[in-house]
């Protein structure tokens, strides 16, 4: 099955069900989308606000609106001529509520004699199934057949043993994904628990009701390549994994998937429109202001903090499989390979050269090295790769990116904080790259997963056009208001001008979460109550301060329009270069999202179909607060890619010649398709503008589809009106 000329991620829960879903769909088909994509929709735990908790893989989710509801929607979605892909779990499964999910209260009542025993990654050789769940007060007590401890509701059973909760990371006997206890780990590398896990999706795919898959985590899966293979095997339909790649990583060849779900995209589109000269001033500014500034020294710290406190219990497990080596020297070196890998993990025999690397780096670990390369699929081998992805994760994207904070819309998922922007050859370098190995790759800028919105991050980039400036007014305005840890200081004058307008409840749950995800002063689970107290009176003290106010207006009220070109910028670019063009639900107008649940906020669609109207009326909009500018250039360049697919094939840097050729980003994706964007807007602005820059364009006739216009190529009218163009040649 071929795959959507673009997709549109919809994020489902209660409060946003099948038949919302459905309520939107004709506005999607006028935007121009190829397909639905929704977030998981399997039954999950009560309440859930995003899916990936599920209790019952074999039934529709009915807080959604049940079977009934989800053949609703698809009909919808198929009346319209659209797909419908679909985001599923393969990893784990939720156990906060055991009386919801029936496999693991069979596995609590039964122990080892469940038929559902073998479908969780349980250690029955530590014993019963380690519960913890229990506090510093309170004591369980039965009634009937049933245990209760507070909200928790368990069977009566000396299979599992309850224990206070702090045990978890030492002692916890399942896998888990990362270092969530409520989320055990699911063995689909087993047939039978691969058919019970996909039995009811691959039934809709069977039916038509979907049409692609998106496979989340597949790094925590014993086996991904073989995953992918009976996926592919059972689906044949279009397949993109949640794949976080390092730079120049490749995605392994051995995976029958059409790509991954476009971080890597993301790293480079929003790379362009970074300015690499101003990095040492950024440098400068962080080290004055007391934050360590050597990523890699940054990254390692947080790592080894992940494997010696918060993934103690997966260590231990690991270590216990070495052979000849004393358990602590095991233990270290188990921790010591996953804290050194290059990349998230590596599947042997792929990858080999990322596994020698980590090993190369660390003293000790010679005989972990020989028992895996003699058994690459050996539990060992399979154990410490699945987890390595892990360590990486929650050390560098959850820890690290929140204490590395020089530059934050640098600290991106599948980004690099340590490589200021991508330069315009590298870019052109590698988009022809994804067309020649992964076209059918999926490309975003936005997800529920990503730290800020794509338009946080254009308006963060305009910064690096204005180091000085900016360093200056942080120096001001940390000795006015500074927060007393650096690098949430740092992060929290950059948050307030990438989001503004902000207000202080929604700066408050930002910056509590990131204080807790640094675990420099406070964490999740112990708590520092003074520093947390500051933190929340800090956004108040700020907004309150009419002067500080006033400079911060004063001063995104002038780089407000440079964010807005940004934005505009690297969304055509995401949207036209190789790839499957993903938009995240509301992104389409201007999004000053942060991290989630920030992100996940209602989308007012009566707002965004009253402009699409005029829109398709041929209004051209200003490029101003309504964001219907950005609107006008999603739905252009989706309604291209859909119609007319052909001119999506191929690519071709097309350089500009003059002046301010190095302001301008333009590309062929075919012959008859010229696509150009506009990168760092202010300091083309202080050299003078275009003036005699010209875009060397073949002979025939083009039309900018954005506007309707007749393009010549003079890049000062080209860009008159807007700062990105969308050119189609005409032919007979």
């Amino acid at each position: 099955m071929s795959a959507p000329s673009s997709t549109y991620r919809l994020q489902l829960h209660p409060g946003f069900t099948f038949a919302d879903a459905a309520e939107a769909v004709d506005y999607l088909e006028r935007l121009g989308v190829g397909a639905v994509y929704a977030s998981p929709i399997l039954d999950a735990a009560p309440g859930s606000t995003h899916g990936y908790d599920v209790v019952d893989p074999t039934r529709a989710r009915p807080e959604l609106g049940g079977e009934e509801g989800r053949l609703a929607l698809s009909a919808k979605v198929s009346a319209a001529g659209l797909g419908f892909v679909l985001d599923i779990v393969p990893n784990h499964m939720s156990v906060a509520a055991p009386e919801t999910d029936p496999w693991w209260w069979d596995v609590l009542k039964h122990g080892q004699e469940s038929r559902y025993a073998k479908y969780f990654d349980i250690d029955w050789s530590a014993g019963p199934v380690l519960v913890p769940i229990l506090g510093d007060e309170g004591e369980p007590t039965t009634e009937g057949d049933v245990v209760t401890y507070y909200d928790h509701r368990l069977p009566v059973s000396d299979h599992y043993r309850l224990v206070h909760w702090r045990r978890a990371n030492e002692e916890l006997n399942y896998r888990r994904f990362f270092d969530i206890t409520t989320l055990a780990a699911v063995r689909v590398e087993d047939p039978e628990v691969f058919d019970a896990t996909h039995d009811e999706v691959l039934r809709w795919v069977a039916a038509g009701q979907v049409t692609g898959l998106r496979v989340d985590h597949p790094d925590g899966l014993a086996d991904p390549g073989g995953y992918f293979r009976r996926l592919k095997e059972r689906s044949g339909v279009w397949i993109v994994a949640e794949k976080i790649l390092g730079v120049g990583e490749p995605l392994p060849t051995s995976w029958p998937v059409e790509g991954t779900t476009g971080y890597d995209a993301l790293r480079e589109v929003c790379g362009l429109f970074v300015d690499p000269r101003a990095e040492e001033h950024f440098t400068a500014l962080a080290a004055e202001l007391g934050q360590e500034t050597d990523f890699e020294a940054v990254e390692h710290t947080c790592r080894k903090l992940v494997t010696d406190s918060i993934l103690r219990a997966e260590v231990r497990r690991i270590a216990a499989l070495v052979e000849g080596v004393d358990r602590a020297d095991a233990e270290a070196a188990v921790a010591d390979v996953m804290v050194n890998f290059p990349v998230y993990r590596s599947y042997l025999p792929e990858g080999e050269q990322n596994w020698a690397t980590a090993v190369s780096r660390v003293k000790g670990a010679e005989a972990l090295d020989e028992q895996v390369r003699a058994d690459p699929g050996g539990e060992l081998a399979t154990r410490i790769q699945q987890t390595s992805g892990m360590v990486v994760a929650k050390g560098t994207e959850d820890t690290a990116f929140y204490r590395y904070t020089r530059f934050a819309a640098l600290n991106e998922v599948g980004g690099a904080p340590d490589r200021f922007g991508v330069p315009v050859e590298e870019f052109h370098a590698l988009a022809a790259q994804r067309d020649a190995a992964l076209p059918e790759s999926m490309t975003t800028l936005s997800t529920h997963d990503t730290k800020r919105s794509e338009d946080v991050r254009a308006r963060l980039a305009v910064l690096s056009e204005l180091p000085e400036e900016f360093g200056d007014l942080v120096r001001r305005w940390t000795e006015r208001h500074g927060i007393d840890e650096p690098s949430l200081n740092l992060l929290a004058w950059q948050t307030i001008v990438g989001a503004w307008p902000i207000g202080p409840d929604r700066l408050r749950d930002y910056l509590d979460k990131a204080a807790k995800e640094s675990k420099l002063r406070t964490t999740w689970v112990d708590h520092d109550e003074e520093f947390e107290a500051a933190v929340a009176a800090w956004p108040e003290q700020v907004l309150g301060d009419a002067v500080t106010r006033g400079e911060i207006e004063a001063f995104v009220g002038r780089i407000r329009a440079a964010g807005w070109s940004n934005a505009l910028g690297q969304k055509l670019v995401q949207l036209t270069a190789p790839g499957v063009p993903d938009v995240y639900q509301g992104t389409e107008l201007w999004d000053l999202s942060l991290v989630d649940p920030d992100n996940r906020r209602p989308v007012d669609y009566a707002v965004r179909r009253e402009l699409l109207a005029r829109i398709e009326d041929w209004w051209l909009p200003e490029v101003d607060e309504t964001g219907a500018a950005k609107l006008l250039v999603v739905q252009r360049a989706l309604r291209l890619r859909r119609n007319r697919p052909e001119l999506f094939r191929g690519y071709r840097p097309l350089p500009a010649e003059g002046v301010a050729a190095e302001h301008l980003v333009a590309y062929h994706r075919s012959p008859d398709l010229v696509v150009v964007a506009t990168r760092l807007p202010l300091g083309l602005a202080a050299a003078g503008g275009w003036r005699d820059t010209v875009l060397p364009l073949p002979p025939g006739e083009w039309t900018d589809v954005l506007n309707g216009r007749e393009a010549g190529t003079s890049v000062a009218g080209l860009l008159k009106r807007y700062p990105v163009a969308l050119l189609v040649r005409e032919t007979s």
